[in-house]
């Protein structure tokens, strides 16, 4: 795929060098064109010599080309990253200042925009307003990520890690890049995050999962070209640019959403955090504390097992997702390892896939690293599978080559 990739004038540029090597190592063509004041963060010799080609911010090199006009009509899609508080403004207007506005308004492919501000600029009803008239002309605009800003300021404004505009980005170029997608033509729905269960009006019951491994997931799936449907209990994370997006709170809601798309789903992938309990009253009103000095107590009652009635209906109905991956957050203890518990869930559940994790205060949840193992039904008897680690997009690739593979291998009959 040609690729165009703008850079837009913010410290966040040194990031884009990272999206850069994404894209040709994917085998894409990558022609990169900065604004002016990006060269001040990274210089045109950085572009030229990552990607193979000369880079310029003006119209008035490389005459002969028309480069203005031929630059977006053969982009396949055109990634911008930064895109500052500025360069959304000219592009919302219809500016064609530079090299780079002008290849935007030239565009005949999708045109993807990841942002990079401070949070104030973010949120500036001009800003938004920019964000929603190049939203309404069919551009994607990504969410920005929350995190540490340039000084001592966070918050919403921080591009997002190169790994998930690479993702988004590919899914936004759809049908361009689902052609060549391994799960072109299917529907893949991933849960995310920890699910809350209320107490009263104003506690609940929850877990440490931040929804980053499920997001991962999506985005991966989107770049394979498939559609994906993200239900997300509580997440810290945005949702990936291009997923359908269906919100839930408790395990009981998660599960109806579950239920209710497998008839439609070619793919169940289970990363979502469920409660195993929640309490069996709902307090009205605030609990509050007695004057006796009593404490409340509280009867938890089970929740219902969604990945074995996934399984379990499929079998029953004949029809359901062709795979059903699960996800299991584990600890070892003085009885068994995390291998033998996985191992022991993988058979109760009866999914085809299990991908297990070890957890713990500074383990897998909120991380941006993890590791994992992937165990199936079919492994040999006392076989150990190997664990691989890396980042949580990295990981989601590498769940992606698995699921695609054992597409690829004869199913079990239903």
């Amino acid at each position: 795929m040609r690729i165009v990739l703008g850079v837009g004038g913010g410290i966040a540029a040194y990031k884009s060098a990272s999206l850069l090597r994404l894209f040709t190592e994917a085998g894409h063509t990558v022609q990169v064109v900065p604004t002016e004041a990006s060269t001040r963060f990274v210089g045109i010799a950085t572009w030229e010599a990552l990607s193979g080609h000369p880079v310029s911010t003006s119209v008035f090199d490389a005459v002969d080309t028309v480069n203005h006009v031929r630059l977006g009509h053969e982009a396949d899609l055109i990634v911008v990253a930064p895109a500052t508080a500025d360069l959304l403004a000219r592009a919302a207007a219809g500016l064609a200042s530079d090299l780079l506005t002008n290849t935007l308004l030239m565009a005949r492919g999708p045109v993807f925009f990841a942002p990079a501000m401070h949070t104030e600029m973010w949120n500036h009803p001009a800003t938004q307003a920019n964000v929603a008239a190049l939203r309404s002309r069919g551009a994607v605009v990504m969410e920005p990520a929350s995190g540490r800003l340039t000084g001592k300021d966070s918050g919403p404004g921080r591009l997002p890690e190169p790994s998930e505009i690479f993702a988004a980005a590919l899914a936004a170029a759809a049908p361009v890049g689902a052609a060549a997608g391994r799960l072109a033509g299917k529907t893949v729905t991933v849960t995310a995050g920890g699910t809350r269960e209320p107490l009263d009006p104003v506690r609940f019951l929850g877990n440490r999962s931040s929804g980053k491994q499920g997001a991962a997931v999506a985005e991966a799936a989107l770049a394979e070209g498939a559609r994906v449907r993200l239900i997300a209990a509580h997440m810290e994370v945005p949702v990936p640019a291009g997923a359908e997006l269906v919100q839930v709170e408790t395990a009981l809601e998660l599960r109806d959403a579950v239920h209710q798309a497998a008839a439609e789903t070619d793919i169940l992938v289970m990363a979502a955090a469920v409660a195993d309990f929640r309490p069996g009253e709902l307090a009205e009103n605030k609990i509050k504390k007695r004057d006796d000095g009593a404490d409340p107590v509280i009867t938890l009652v089970r929740n219902p097992d969604i990945l074995a009635e996934a399984v379990q209906r499929r079998a029953e109905l004949g029809s359901g997702p062709a795979l059903i991956v699960g996800f299991a957050a584990e600890t070892g203890d003085g009885t068994s390892s995390v291998l033998e518990y996985g191992r022991r869930k993988l058979e109760r559940k009866g999914c085809d896939l299990l991908v297990l994790n070890q957890v713990g205060r500074s383990l897998v949840f909120g991380q941006d690293t993890t590791e994992v193992r992937i165990l199936s039904p079919q492994d040999a008897p006392g076989t150990e599978p190997v664990a691989v680690a890396g980042t949580k997009a990295e990981i989601a690739r590498h769940i992606l080559d698995r699921i695609a593979g054992e597409l690829d291998a004869p199913l079990p009959s239903l």
